[in-house]
Parts: C-alpha cells; sequence; structure tokens
C-alpha cells in the first residue's frame, strides 16, 4: 500500500488533459525537476490518464507530492482493473495491440508500481528529485 504523510497536490481527471499537463508541470517545476525529466513526467501521467479515461472507468484522480527524495505521482481509477502484473518491463512486441503505454512509463520514470485497495487501481509513478 502507497502511503505518504506528505502535503499532496490533487486533480481530477477529465477530458482537459492539457490542463492536466499544464497543472503537472508547474507542479514538477516547484518540485525542482527541469528539462527532459517534466517531459518524461508529464508523457507518462498523460498516458495514465488517457488509459484512465479510456479502460479505467473513465473517471480518476491524479495526485503528487515531494516525499524529500523523489516526486511521486498517482493515477487512481475507478474500475480497478490495472494490476501489478501488467506492468511492462519489456517492449511489447511490434504486433501487440495492447500494453505500450505501461511500458514506456516504465522507461521514462524511475520507478512505476501498481496496488488495487477497494475496488481501485493505483498507478505510482516517481521521479527522483535533483540533490541540493
Amino acid at each position: 500500500m502507497f502511503v505518504s504523510t506528505d502535503w499532496r497536490e490533487h486533480w481530477p481527471i477529465t477530458a482537459d488533459l492539457a490542463l492536466l499537463r499544464e497543472q503537472l508541470h508547474q507542479h514538477a517545476a516547484d518540485a525542482g525537476l527541469t528539462g527532459e525529466r517534466i517531459d518524461d513526467l508529464v508523457i507518462s501521467v498523460n498516458e495514465a490518464a488517457i488509459n484512465v479515461l479510456e479502460h479505467g472507468g473513465g473517471s480518476g484522480s491524479v495526485s503528487a507530492w515531494n516525499d524529500g527524495t523523489h516526486l511521486v505521482v498517482e493515477v487512481a481509477d475507478t474500475a480497478g482493473l490495472l494490476t501489478p502484473q501488467d506492468l511492462r518491463h519489456q517492449r511489447p512486441s511490434p504486433g501487440a495491440t495492447r500494453g505500450f503505454g505501461l511500458w514506456v512509463m516504465s522507461q521514462l520514470c524511475d520507478e512505476v508500481a501498481v496496488d488495487q485497495e477497494s475496488g481501485r487501481s493505483r498507478l505510482q509513478l516517481r521521479m527522483r528529485l535533483p540533490a541540493h
């Protein structure tokens, strides 16, 4: 189970993915991520949000917080269909019709994990923050 006592930023997942990307980008910049690191995180969260809209019950939320060493982003859905076994650490075959999004997230983020609780799936993406 993912637990943090740190302050969180929280956004609903809606069809306005541009607004979600802007909000996340600002939060990540405020946390200290820059350049490609922000881009990688925003791409990953955008893909996860699309998956929630298309496969995760159509609604969910994004939460982000700084745990001191990582910027952590949690994407939760209402369907609860995503499981830890769905994570891809190897590239799907060229003929595969699904699974590329989770694989891309695993390539772009430092850590990716899935948790299920109370009929919801939670995808957690972690990006190491630069040392100060």
